[in-house]
């Protein structure tokens, strides 16, 4: 749960607010509209280095696709991205008319969550392509932002584009792993056609001034770790309140940075050393949510004992 506000904490590029939204603005563009010089794809750019690294890429021209071309720099040894699988992923985008870099993921050192309504190159990155593995794509500015370009990027509607993604993760769709019993002071989930609405907290005991976690089922990913971004699914929903606050659980899983302050403590302190697969309940007390203030937009009290349902789907 975000630190500041009761929306849920939007780091990845893809979602609504996102700069590689598609977007009515429009930016002209210096591209070109001959379609005699059209055409110029990959073989227009050199790409290497490590992936999860900053790509090292040279332009040997303008690159002005016709059509979607995409090369795999190199394969990697994970999981095979299917249709409709997210991922969490480092982009790179390069704007293939001024041979400029255009956007970089890899400075904040946070991965981005591809998932939903991505746009064709994307899913062109994606798609077959196994988890480790560095994806090239050459496309137009239409095909990847629509016919306005991306003015935030500066990306003209006639420019051609470059993108590098390094696929990192795959997320998965739902806990995987060994189911548990959870503690006896812990809620019962609510759910509706299986899917989490809420909590129970007619069994449940009352709050703690401790922060607590139980484990409903243990994850059979891997550890994470401080300063990886995971993507999860979640619902939170303070002490014997009669609907939640917040969920991700009715729209897409969302992704932000763990255990460098972006959510409320509590998430950091907890999350940090569980596992990929896992779904958790944590019972925050104030001092570990959003302390005496509490967040008025959510219509949380400084007195209230937030709990919250996290299904951690993936890390990187």
């Amino acid at each position: 749960m975000s630190r500041s506000s009761r929306t849920r904490p939007h780091t990845r590029l893809i979602a609504a607010t996102g700069v590689l939204v598609l977007t009515g603005l429009s930016l002209t563009a210096c591209g070109s509209d001959d379609s005699s010089d059209a055409g110029v794809g990959l073989d227009n750019v050199s790409i290497s280095g490590d992936v999860g690294k900053a790509p090292k890429v040279s332009w040997k021209g303008q690159v002005d696709p016709k059509d979607i071309e995409t090369d795999v720099i190199t394969e990697g040894d994970g999981d095979t991205i299917e249709s409709g699988d997210g991922a969490l992923a480092h982009i790179w985008i390069g704007n293939g008319y001024t041979e400029d870099e255009a956007y970089s993921s890899y400075e904040s050192k946070a991965p981005q969550l591809l998932i939903g309504d991505v746009s064709e190159p994307f899913k062109k990155a994606l798609e077959g392509q196994k988890v480790g593995s560095r994806v090239a794509v050459a496309a137009s500015a239409e095909d990847a932002f629509g016919e306005g370009g991306n003015p935030q990027l500066n990306i003209g509607n006639k420019d051609g584009i470059v993108f590098v993604v390094d696929v990192l993760a795959k997320v998965g769709d739902e806990p995987s792993g060994e189911e548990r019993e959870p503690a006896k002071w812990a809620p019962s989930l609510v759910e509706t056609d299986g899917t989490i609405t809420g909590f129970d907290f007619a069994d449940a005991n009352k709050p703690s001034k401790n922060l607590l976690d139980t484990t409903l089922v243990k994850g059979d990913g891997p550890v994470v770790k401080s300063g990886q971004t995971i993507a999860v699914n979640y619902l939170g929903q303070v002490y014997d309140a009669k609907k939640p606050f917040d969920e991700s659980y009715s729209k897409d899983p969302t992704s932000f940075p763990i255990g460098v302050g972006s959510v409320v403590p509590g998430w950091d302190k907890e999350l940090v050393g569980k596992t990929v697969g896992s779904r958790v309940i944590l019972s925050i007390p104030p001092a570990d949510g959003y302390g005496d203030k509490g967040n008025e937009s959510a219509g949380i009290k400084g007195t209230d004992t937030l709990f919250f349902v996290v299904d951690i789907l993936a890390a990187a």
